[in-house]
């Protein structure tokens, strides 16, 4: 039975049995071929959006923890807020190493950015790499080339506390540079002084301010305190005191208590020479010879192997059958840094 409509009209039969296709028109087809283009136009944005987002809060976090590398002219930077923890910049800044450095950052440009940091008035304050930052100023002064003008540097934004600038500052050295015990200490009397930190036990700082370091080296830390903090500016090379010395005399201190008269003798000392004969003396008990000036020698010589030696203030010449010249740098900057340790104690 033929089923009909409610018209009575019965529905025609495919011709040869095949049912109509219905196939979209050109006009369909671009309907929906922009209706999809739409769809993923519309999802690309959003994820776009969603990434443009994230990445902008991971910049904003890092700029924050101060990731960010920026540079800054050198004239924007102060050094006035944090104590170096170098005796004699003069001579750091005059010294052979600070000329290497200005020939690498010549040839090579700026590898390692310095630190700075804004202080209460928002000046950017130099927190770690001056050495850098004063080979970039030489350079811009000895050439006159704007490459130089400016330094790469991060920005911390923190709002970290006084005496944590402070150990950031020195880490950074400890761990770069072959710091004389007098210059740590340096900083930790500089610390205790400031009136933005508020520890003041020298004991206490010594363990915040060099925590990474081995407790005998802290203790040698705290006797450089005592040293320079006892006898002050009558010590005018507390950097060639050797480290055993400067214990030796501490000791001393501690069980004399009256150290007047060494720093008389030490005021009258005209050399490093006669500086550290002059706290030998001491350091060994020698009595009223103790308090005695030291006289100035003018020079003296010795033997070492086939080498003769003549030492003078300021001057240590080495004569010997050897082209030094024929001597490779690097083995030839070996001996002179194992010869500073050993002068200084190391």
């Amino acid at each position: 039975m033929t089923k009909k409509n409610k018209f009575g009209i019965e529905p025609l039969a495919p011709v040869g049995g095949m049912r109509r296709e219905r196939s979209v028109g050109p006009m369909g087809a671009a309907v929906r071929e922009a209706a999809d283009d739409l769809h993923a136009s519309t999802e690309a944005k959003v994820e776009q959006r969603r990434k443009n987002a994230e990445d902008a809060k991971a910049f904003r976090d890092a700029q924050a923890e101060g990731r960010v590398l920026v540079r800054i002219p050198l004239g924007e930077i102060s050094t006035s807020a944090l104590p170096r923890d170098r005796i004699d910049l003069e001579a750091v800044a005059l010294a052979d190493e600070m000329e290497e450095l200005k020939s690498s950052i010549r040839a090579r440009g700026q590898k390692e950015p310095v630190e700075v940091f804004r202080d209460a008035d928002g000046v950017l304050q130099l927190k770690k790499g001056w050495r850098r930052l004063t080979a970039l100023r030489q350079l811009l002064d000895e050439t006159g080339d704007e490459a130089f003008g400016t330094v790469v540097a991060r920005i911390d934004d923190s709002a970290a506390e006084r005496l944590e600038r402070y150990i950031d500052m020195v880490e950074e050295n400890v761990v770069r540079e072959d710091l004389t015990f007098a210059e740590m200490a340096q900083v930790v009397l500089e610390a205790a002084a400031d009136p933005s930190v508020e520890e003041r036990d020298t004991d206490v700082l010594v363990n915040r301010l060099y925590g990474s370091l081995h407790k005998m080296k802290r203790s040698y830390i705290r006797s450089f305190v005592t040293l320079l903090g006892e006898l002050g500016d009558a010590l005018r090379w507390p950097k060639a005191v050797p480290r055993n010395l400067g214990v030796e005399v501490v000791r001393r201190m501690q069980r004399e208590g009256d150290v007047g008269g060494l720093a008389r003798v030490l005021r009258q000392a005209g050399s490093a020479e006669a500086q550290r004969a002059a706290l030998e003396r001491y350091a060994s008990g020698a009595g009223e010879a103790a308090t005695k000036p030291v006289a100035r020698r003018e020079k003296y010589e010795c033997r070492v192997a086939d080498m003769k030696i003549t030492a003078r203030d300021g001057e240590c010449r080495i004569k010997a059958d050897l082209d030094f010249t024929g001597v490779p740098r690097d083995r030839l900057e070996e001996a002179i840094r194992a010869f500073d340790r050993v002068l200084k104690g190391g």
